[in-house]
């Protein structure tokens, strides 16, 4: 059934893992490295990665980030403060296999080019973050000055592909944490308008969430609750499902 990749991705603030809801109230549920062995015994697909405190650092957390890669057994990924072509070489020779860029594409978009073109568009990601405006719309979302921004998730999609990125994350604020489904109608948009595969993210709650993703044309499916969280009191407890 999951020939698709399943892919836990893990929330970082301040060297330890959160888990929020719609990009609110980061809750803390353990230590990374905790995690990583822990998907190691379960085969997970990838791993990645996402440090939501970077963006407010002076630097990226290399130290960390070289922990987590020398206990990983899984392809990793990582998110978070990356600001030019320096910080990218620094975390692909830590051993991390794969970057995305957010909110600084907005800015500086030709860094996805200047990053691809050495290492090759496979290992640059750029997650789209979207969320629903006052009349219902879909837009591009700035997580760091917390505002929609004017541009259109499938041609921004598009302009990405253009710009050298290998792969996309369809990110959904308001799905985030919720755990009742992914925006499967955006990500069935964004899917047909490029040609590069897409990661969809945000409100996983349960495996049949997972395939419907897939069925809608993603390649892959992320979620970050659904592989922390069990039951309905949402105990920590960390899993993966099989592929058998």
């Amino acid at each position: 059934m999951y020939r698709n990749r399943i892919i836990p991705c893990l929330l970082l603030k301040d060297e330890r893992l959160v888990k929020t809801v719609k990009f609110k109230d980061p809750n803390y549920i353990g230590d990374p490295l905790n995690a990583v062995r822990i998907f190691n015994d379960k085969e997970a697909d990838e791993l990645f990665f996402i440090d939501i405190s970077a963006s407010k650092r002076e630097s990226i957390n290399f130290d960390l980030l070289k922990k987590i890669s020398s206990q990983s057994f899984m392809p990793l990924g990582y998110a978070g403060g990356i600001k030019c072509l320096n910080d990218a070489k620094k975390i692909f020779s830590i051993g991390f296999e794969k970057i995305s860029l957010n909110t600084i594409v907005l800015k500086n978009p030709d860094l996805i080019t200047e990053i691809s073109k050495i290492y090759g568009s496979q290992s640059v990601l750029v997650t789209i973050d979207v969320k629903k405006n006052f009349f219902g719309k879909y837009y591009v979302y700035n997580h760091l000055k917390k505002k929609i921004t004017k541009y259109n998730p499938v041609d921004f999609a598009r302009k990405m592909e253009v710009l050298g990125a290998g792969e996309l994350v369809i990110n959904c604020v308001d799905n985030d944490g919720v755990m009742k489904g992914y925006n499967l109608k955006l990500i069935g948009e964004i899917s047909k308008a490029v040609k590069i595969p897409i990661v969809a993210l945000g409100g996983a709650g349960s495996l049949k969430d997972l395939d419907d993703a897939i069925n809608v044309g993603a390649s892959a499916a992320g979620a970050g609750s659904l592989f922390i969280y069990y039951g309905p009191h949402k105990a920590v407890l960390i899993n993966y499902p099989r592929g058998d």
